[in-house]
């Protein structure tokens, strides 16, 4: 862990499966940000851009860590086509 970043750690818990199969055990992350997640939620939430808080929250945790994920593995072949278009995605969110 970088001691200049936010430390986070995220837990999913599988709670519900339609078809009544098993449910999967929890998987814990734990992983470092340059950004405070928790100002970034609030300030979405905020602007209103989706249908409720809840809905926000999952939107703002999944771009930021698949975001910080990119950006420390920016010469990955697979993201080359995204990058850019990613770019351009977080230029137009900044500025609702």
């Amino acid at each position: 862990m970088n001691s200049k970043y936010n430390h986070y750690k995220v837990t999913l818990e599988h709670t519900h499966n339609p078809k009544g199969d098993e449910l999967q055990e929890a998987v814990s992350v734990e992983f470092d940000n340059h950004d405070n997640i928790f100002n970034i939620i609030k300030i979405l939430q905020e602007k209103n851009l989706f249908s409720s808080d809840s809905e926000t929250a999952e939107f703002a945790i999944g771009l930021k860590m698949f975001g910080e994920v990119m950006l420390r593995n920016r010469e990955n072949p697979l993201f080359s086509e995204l990058s850019p278009a990613f770019k351009a995605f977080m230029m137009k969110l900044k500025s609702t």
